[in-house]
């Protein structure tokens, strides 16, 4: 048998793409490596209300632990930032019930599934793919017109089809843990080198448990655990308010800038296997969810046009590019800048925005998934007579 479409990978961007790819009649098949959909978990399990809605499911389903409206941004000398939505901006989740969720919308359109299914090698005969999988054991070959690559950070099929791998990868930690949150409507964000290039975080399960993680440059002095464990035994708001006994314990890598490309003969490439993440947040759900759809759509008219070349397929490129791409570069301008100021820097930084003009765009216009629009309403200069010279330097860095 032959199929029109495989993806491997069964997240959310695996799962979407291959919704989307049968729901344009291509015969699909879903391969995932694990025996359990949703396992092991290496996501913060926040997603923006934007990325609930472009996975088309309903935050009223029972995916949804808690909701969030705003964040408590920590600067390193203890100064908060509160930071008020004024309205639901993010639900914290239970991926493993998110991603059954939409794994079980991609089986109901058609597609099939695969667990225990590790891709170990890719070949191209005839214009078909061969894909070598050991599945329960067992060698198998898999057959299919076009791949669709969804198999997260360290993707084998990227690898395997000469597509390479992302450059920088972010190395994270995160932990469940009995914590006294001041507000569990409110994320906790802690900046400065006690997590340096990226941020430390606090997500509310429920009143009593909390998700404690953060995220580090690599290359650093210490591994992202012993800063996980300096900044739980050390902060000030931190230390005394967790329990040192861990519920859970998530290690993983975020990748961060796009594959230089993303699609040849045959094979596209998705999500975070992709580099499709925002670099400021280190979120990935609501970016794949987008590329999924678009890698879906496009595999089936190829198929349907029987063309698999990579001429015909790079229209996918385009199209996420076009809706993604200055996003993810304007991401990575913050990331970097970000990333190379001082703790004193920060701090001045921080300072600066503490006040209610600044307050209130920030509640207007933040946006988790286009932080650019709240960038260039900071830069209007009846705004900007408020912020100091770093914020400056930050804004013309980023735009």
């Amino acid at each position: 048998m032959i199929y029109d479409v495989v993806v491997v990978g069964a997240g959310p961007t695996g799962s979407t793409a291959a919704r989307y790819a049968a729901m344009a009649g291509a015969k699909v098949l879903i391969i995932e490596e694990h025996a359990s959909i949703g396992s092991p978990v290496e996501c913060t399990g926040l997603l923006s209300t934007r990325a609930v809605s472009e996975c088309d499911v309903r935050p009223e389903d029972d995916f949804v632990l808690n909701s969030v409206r705003g964040a408590f941004v920590h600067s390193p000398d203890g100064t908060c930032l509160p930071i008020d939505g004024k309205r639901t901006k993010a639900y914290v989740v239970s991926r493993k019930i998110f991603d059954r969720h939409l794994v079980s919308l991609a089986v109901d359109t058609g597609a099939e599934l695969m667990l225990k299914g590790r891709v170990t090698g890719i070949q191209q005969k005839d214009g078909i793919q061969l894909l070598s999988v050991i599945h329960m054991g067992k060698m198998i070959t898999v057959r299919s017109k076009i791949i669709i690559g969804a198999d997260g950070v360290k993707s084998n099929v990227a690898r395997y089809t000469g597509l390479g791998k992302v450059d920088r990868i972010l190395s994270g930690v995160q932990t469940e843990a009995l914590y006294n949150s001041n507000d569990t409507d409110f994320v906790e964000l802690f900046v400065g080198s006690q997590a340096p290039g990226f941020f430390a975080w606090t997500v509310p399960v429920n009143e009593r448990i909390s998700r404690i993680g953060l995220a580090v440059e690599p290359g650093n002095e210490h591994n992202a655990i012993n800063y996980l464990r300096n900044i739980v035994n050390k902060n000030e708001r931190l230390a005394g308010n967790c329990t040192s006994s861990m519920l859970d314990l998530v290690v993983g890598g975020i990748p961060i800038g796009p594959l230089k490309r993303t699609y040849s003969d045959g094979v596209l490439i998705a999500g975070d296997a992709a580099g499709q993440v925002k670099p400021t947040s280190g979120g990935g759900i609501y970016t794949g969810a987008v590329c999924a759809k678009i890698a879906g759509q496009v595999a089936a008219e190829a198929v349907s046009e029987e063309n698999l070349s990579a001429n015909r397929l790079k229209e996918y490129e385009s199209r996420w590019k076009a809706a993604l791409g200055r996003e993810l570069r304007t991401g990575m301008r913050i990331h970097d800048f970000m990333g190379g100021l001082t703790d004193k820097e920060l701090d001045d930084l921080i300072g600066s925005m503490n006040n209610n003009a600044i307050l209130e765009l920030i509640t207007k216009y933040g946006d988790m998934d286009h932080p650019s629009i709240l960038i260039k309403k900071l830069l209007n200069p009846m705004n900007s007579r408020h912020l100091i010279g770093v914020f400056r330097a930050f804004a013309k860095a980023v735009l």
